[in-house]
């Protein structure tokens, strides 16, 4: 790959490292819809495949519904088992965090591929395709869970093993249909977001021996995004991929818009920033209930004005695939979640976090990179599936993380929301 292909996988890289990171503020399946959504933009932006341009919005909306699925996963307890200072815990509460992140990009970079792969010759079948999905995630969850009693994360939800079972449905529709590109999509980006929060879990507990004064639980999540996207966006880069001739009909595409610019972030405005949410988050702020409506208020306002801009500059002129509009969308969708997130910290109350400022200058750097993209996906072309190199690359992770295990446990004593999972 030559540099201007590094660094478009450095752009959708940092684009869903940022949107992960504040993704933070909010949680949840929602959250992590609006970041995949995100990813899913700078990827065709960087692509600079007007095929792809011309499906901008549904490849977002599939993109975001694979990501965001796996916001259900429960995980707090998980980062904990990595905090403790026994190698057992900590190697199983990396290697569960490596799972859990696995599934994250398993079905986030997995619908993604097949959106990318769907042509007129070959289309995916989604409704059978989401049956499958269903099917295997509640067949696994039973199993598993209820049957034999594997649990991940007691007392917590184990809904990942809804995920995993949705998401091995889906690696066996691919394999059976003949989808070999989104399969290799999905596997990398796997091991990409898999890898992610596990050296993230390792970096917070870094951070925190070192008491660096720095929302290091963030840092942990930008590892997520950033390791996923990279993953994501390299495989990409080097898979086949047709040509689709034919562009989303325009229910298709108005469909795609809606769900990604009004559906999520109301969904998010329902959850996060109404008024009673930001009453309790605030907290101690001195007027916190006038403070709060006014938030509740701007925040409403900004997404109302959103969705109308997008309804003037998508809908009411029709997108046909230009360039130029998917960057204006690309820009006003990260754009308004990083607003969201000062938002819900307590700008209007003159509350600033680092990190956040941060976002900020990711965004800027995002858009520097992107003027310097200058390729097309179609240059390279992987063919075949070496799955004996994912193998080589799964126990090479699994060494790497008995390392950082190894290392974790050598720096720090006990360590504040440290959890065990077995008794040592």
């Amino acid at each position: 790959m030559n540099r201007s292909q590094w660094i478009g996988v450095l752009i959708v890289g940092m684009s869903l490292g940022t949107a992960w990171a504040v993704r933070g503020q909010f949680g949840h399946e929602q959250g992590a819809a609006w970041a995949g959504g995100i990813g899913a933009l700078a990827l065709v932006l960087m692509s600079q495949r007007t095929d792809w341009y011309r499906k901008l919005f549904p490849i977002a909306m599939v993109s975001a519904i694979g990501w965001g699925v796996t916001g259900m996963i429960s995980y707090g307890r998980v980062v904990g088992f990595g905090r403790s200072n026994d190698f057992p815990n900590v190697f199983y509460g990396l290697l569960m965090l490596f799972v859990i992140g696995g599934l994250f990009g398993l079905l986030g970079g997995g619908l993604t591929g097949l959106c990318l792969e769907s042509s007129e010759k070959k289309k995916v079948k989604w409704a059978s395709l989401m049956a499958e999905v269903v099917a295997g995630g509640l067949i696994s969850y039973g199993f598993l869970v209820q049957q034999i009693g594997v649990l991940m994360t007691p007392p917590r939800s184990e809904a990942w093993a809804f995920c995993l079972g949705g998401g091995l449905a889906m690696l066996w529709y691919m394999a059976r249909n003949g989808f070999n590109s989104s399969l290799r999509v999905a596997l990398f980006t796997a091991f990409g977001a898999g890898f992610g929060f596990a050296f993230g879990n390792f970096l917070q507990t870094v951070g925190t021996v070192l008491q660096i004064q720095f929302n290091m639980w963030n840092v942990m999540e930008y590892s997520i995004g950033f390791f996923g996207g990279t993953a994501m966006a390299y495989t990409v880069l080097t898979s086949e991929w047709p040509k689709t001739e034919q562009p989303p009909k325009r229910w298709e595409n108005q469909s795609a818009l809606f769900f990604l610019v009004a559906f999520i972030p109301l969904i998010v405005f329902r959850e996060s920033i109404q008024y009673s949410h930001l009453v309790n988050r605030f907290g101690d702020i001195q007027n916190v209930e006038h403070l709060a409506n006014l938030s509740s208020w701007i925040a409403a306002f900004v997404l109302v004005v959103g969705i109308f801009s997008a309804w003037f500059f998508f809908v009411r002129k029709a997108y046909s695939g230009e360039k130029n509009r998917a960057k204006y969308l690309f820009a006003g969708y990260l754009a308004v979640y990083i607003f969201m997130s000062y938002v819900v910290t307590g700008v209007s109350a003159g509350q600033f976090h680092l990190n956040h400022h941060l976002y900020v200058v990711n965004f800027i750097v995002i858009f520097l990179l992107l003027s310097k993209v200058d390729m097309s996906v179609a240059e390279i072309k992987v063919h075949a599936m070496h799955y004996g190199k994912y193998r080589l690359l799964f126990l090479s992770i699994l060494l790497f993380i008995a390392l950082l295990a190894l290392v974790s446990i050598s720096i720090h004593d006990e360590l504040a929301g440290a959890q065990q999972r077995f008794p040592v």
